[in-house]
C-alpha cells in the first residue's frame, strides 16, 4: 500500500509554494518552544518577519497552519506503518504485529521527541480536525487490506462481516494509535499494545 500525502484544509495560493513551507517551519519552531495554545498568529508574523495579513495569503487561521504541521506529524506514523508491513514475504498475522508496532513506537516517539508538537497532534484528535480523521481512516484502510488478505489465505475467519470486525479491531487499538489517548497509556504500552494485538489474533482464528 503506497503512502498518500495528508490533505491539508484551509490553505491559500499556491500549494508548493515556498512561502507556504517557510511558514510551516518557522511555525514548527515556534510552538515546540512555546506550545500551540500560547501562540497567537501575530506571534508567528513577527518570528518570521512577515505580516500578519501575508500568512493570511497562504492560511486562513491558525488551526490551519496547525493543521500542516499535525499532518506532518501523522504522515511520520503512517509512512512507519507502510514500511513496516508492505514486506511482500510476511503473513498477514505478522503484518498485523507489525502495524501495531509501528503505529505504537512511533507515536511515542513523537511524544517523547516533540512533545509539544505532539500536544498540537492531540488537540487536533479532541477536535476532531480533517487530518485526523484522514490519519483514522488510513489506519483503517490498512487494518483493512491485512484482514481481506489473511482470509483470503485462509489465516482469519470469514464469518464475522469484514466492516464489522475491522471496526471492532480499529476501537481496541484506538488507545494505542490515537493521539490524544496514546498519552494515558504510556506506561507499558508497548507490551499492553502486544497482548491487544494477541487478542484481536486469536479472535481472528478461523
Amino acid at each position: 500500500m503506497n503512502q498518500v500525502s495528508f490533505p491539508v484544509q484551509n490553505t491559500r495560493g499556491p500549494v508548493d509554494h515556498e512561502i507556504r513551507a517557510q511558514i510551516v517551519a518557522a511555525a514548527n519552531e515556534h510552538f515546540s518552544r512555546y506550545g500551540y495554545s500560547k501562540t497567537t498568529v501575530s506571534d508567528l508574523a513577527k518570528a518570521i518577519g512577515f505580516s500578519k495579513a501575508y500568512i493570511y495569503k497562504f492560511f486562513d487561521s491558525k488551526q490551519a497552519i496547525g493543521e500542516a504541521i499535525c499532518a506532518n506529524c501523522l504522515e511520520a506514523i503512517v509512512a512507519a506503518v507502510d514500511e513496516a508491513t508492505s514486506v511482500e514475504s510476511i503473513t498477514p498475522t505478522e503484518r498485523f504485529r507489525r502495524l501495531v508496532k509501528a503505529a505504537v513506537l512511533t507515536g511515542v516517539s513523537l511524544f517523547f521527541n516533540d512533545r509539544k508538537l505532539y500536544d498540537i497532534a492531540a488537540f487536533a484528535a479532541s477536535e476532531r480536525w480533517p487530518c485526523t480523521q484522514f490519519y483514522e481512516g488510513r489506519i483503517q484502510a490498512f487494518v483493512t487490506q491485512i484482514i481481506s488478505d489473511g482470509r483470503e489465505l485462509g489465516e482469519f475467519e470469514r464469518k464475522t462481516p469484514l466492516d464489522e470486525t475491522v471496526g471492532a479491531i480499529c476501537l481496541a487499538l484506538r488507545p494505542y494509535i490515537n493521539p490524544l489517548l496514546l498519552q494515558y497509556s504510556l506506561d507499558g504500552v508497548e507490551e499492553m499494545s502486544t497482548r491487544i494485538a494477541n487478542l484481536v489474533l486469536r479472535s481472528l482464528m478461523p
